[in-house]
């Protein structure tokens, strides 16, 4: 496989964090999906990364789809200029639908939330009910501490090898895309099913 992805959801925060790469990353990252006709799924939100990465699409004439719970529209303050902007109740239904839309994630710098939507995506395809890339595009390091303890995991026996392999990790959102494209599902055997044989 080595084919651009038609939707990409970007998990990352609604405030832009202290260090200005965040932002740029945001930016560059936008405008390169709208750029390859990738449409951007995101959380629906104006402010912080999630507002730049989207007004980076939505400069370059790209497809958005934000998602957003009803509790958050104020909140995240729901940015007013999306291609489809959908109102959802929960934050369940809100993971649900980006995932729904989305032939694959890239988490950038975020908190809880980010870490959140990016684990719920590798918990998924680990079981097996989505086939689709997860990526982390480690913007000046930031997840460098989270990269290092799925290692720390992997070594305890608590992470299986492949499922470690299902985190792409790039520098670059250029090479992340690229990374996407040729990304083949990981064969991971059920946890239970291994510990009963």
């Amino acid at each position: 496989m080595n084919n651009v992805p038609g939707s990409v959801c970007v998990f990352c925060g609604s405030t832009p964090g202290s260090d200005r790469r965040f932002a740029d990353a945001a930016q560059r990252l936008g405008s390169l999906l709208a750029e390859q006709g990738v449409t951007l799924v995101y959380g629906g939100g104006s402010m912080g990364l999630m507002g730049i990465v989207a007004d980076a699409a939505l400069a370059r004439s790209g497809k958005v789809i934000g998602v957003i719970p009803r509790a958050l529209v104020d909140k995240e303050k729901a940015h007013p200029r999306l291609t489809e902007l959908r109102v959802v109740k929960t934050m369940h239904e809100r993971k649900a639908a980006m995932a729904d839309v989305s032939d694959g994630f890239v988490a950038m710098p975020g908190g809880f939330g980010t870490l959140d939507e990016l684990f719920e995506a590798l918990s998924w395809s680990q079981l097996g009910i989505h086939a689709k890339p997860c990526g982390v595009l480690n913007v000046a390091g930031y997840f460098d501490h989270l990269l290092k303890f799925l290692d720390h995991a992997t070594e305890n026996g608590l992470l299986r090898p492949a499922s470690r392999a299902m985190v792409l990790v790039e520098r670059d959102e250029t090479a992340m895309l690229a990374a996407m494209g040729r990304y083949q599902p990981a064969k991971v055997a059920r946890w239970v099913a291994a510990n009963e044989r």
